[in-house]
């Protein structure tokens, strides 16, 4: 008997080509698996959590790859394959030490006709929590009104939703997201958003942008407070604000909680911010409380920056100590 899933998300994962310089230069490129929702998702698997990943890909190995990768990580991949469009791609440029850039061949990709008809498959095992990013309504209009009947229904069929803002602005222009976004989050139990797109789910008190979430202390200032709490006027338990180096907070009706980032030496910080998502929604699933939460996914973060890839360096279950009790620079005997 198949015992329902802890966590359940869906999304377009692509195949990754990553240089170690300028693409302009050629040289040598390594293949991987990328995805906000699948890092989410084998994020969470590897802490000990019974996971489910939904999405399309094309009848070609790149699509044959990633739905290996994810089901080595013990995943259960309710996959649709369309023969007719092809698996999205992205190239991942190390154009310096510190900057990376990403270009996307993925218009009218088989991920992006996810539907309403995927989300009635992936939901037939139940979950008891449903992740969703901003990224996924930005595909096209199909899958936009897939993510928006997915939150409907998980909300009203009690699931933890959870929605990460994920803001890509090489797929819609910040009107567009806060336009869909903005109503999605009120079915959001959990809303994550980085400091600067936290105004795409609700608005500053002034009606813009906001500010850039911190005061001049690195605490949160007084615009993100507002936004924060008209969330929680419409519903939202949880308001998460990811401060990247600066660590994470989250706002609830009971009070704030803020957590530094764990110091290590950052190496790539491509997919951090799904990391630190995937360890604060696993710590949910094992009961922590609100500060257990914070600092479990800024330990998954922490691994995340300071290993290469968008996941392959998430930590399991027994490794969460790792950083804690292992000087850096040193090796365990």
């Amino acid at each position: 008997m198949t015992r329902t899933p802890d966590l359940l998300t869906f999304g377009e994962s692509m195949v990754s080509l990553r240089s170690a310089g300028p693409l302009s230069a050629g040289g040598g490129l390594s293949m991987h698996v990328a995805g906000a929702e699948s890092n989410v998702a084998v994020g969470v698997a590897r802490l000990g959590h019974r996971v489910s990943w939904s999405g399309v890909v094309g009848a070609d190995p790149h699509g044959e790859f990633i739905v290996r990768q994810l089901r080595s990580e013990g995943i259960q991949v309710l996959n649709r394959v369309d023969p007719g469009r092809s698996t999205g791609v992205m190239f991942l440029e190390q154009r310096t030490a510190d900057i990376s850039r990403a270009y996307y061949y993925r218009t009218g990709s088989a991920g992006s006709t996810f539907s309403r008809k995927d989300v009635d498959r992936a939901f037939s095992g139940g979950a008891r929590v449903l992740h969703l990013t901003g990224i996924t309504p930005a595909l096209s209009k199909e899958s936009r009104e897939a993510v928006e009947y997915a939150a409907a229904r998980a909300d009203g069929e009690g699931m933890v939703v959870s929605l990460d803002v994920n803001y890509r602005g090489k797929l819609w222009s910040r009107d567009a997201a806060r336009e869909v976004l903005a109503p999605l989050a009120r079915h959001a139990r959990i809303v994550v958003a980085s400091d600067d797109e936290l105004a795409l789910v609700a608005s500053a008190p002034d009606g813009g942008e906001g500010g850039e979430g911190r005061d001049g202390t690195g605490h949160p200032d007084a615009a993100e407070v507002r936004m924060a709490n008209r969330l929680l006027d419409l519903g939202v338990e949880e308001v998460v604000v990811k401060r990247g180096a600066s660590g994470a907070g989250v706002h609830t009706a009971a009070g704030r909680w803020e957590v530094p980032a764990v110091p290590v030496t950052s190496i790539d910080t491509v997919g951090a911010g799904d990391a630190f998502t995937a360890g604060y929604l696993s710590a949910l699933l094992d009961g922590l409380d609100v500060e257990g939460r914070l600092h479990r996914g800024a330990v998954a973060g922490a691994f995340a920056v300071s290993t290469s890839g968008d996941w392959e360096g998430l930590p399991h279950a027994g490794e969460l100590l790792l950083l804690a009790n292992t000087p850096g620079g040193s090796t365990q005997r």
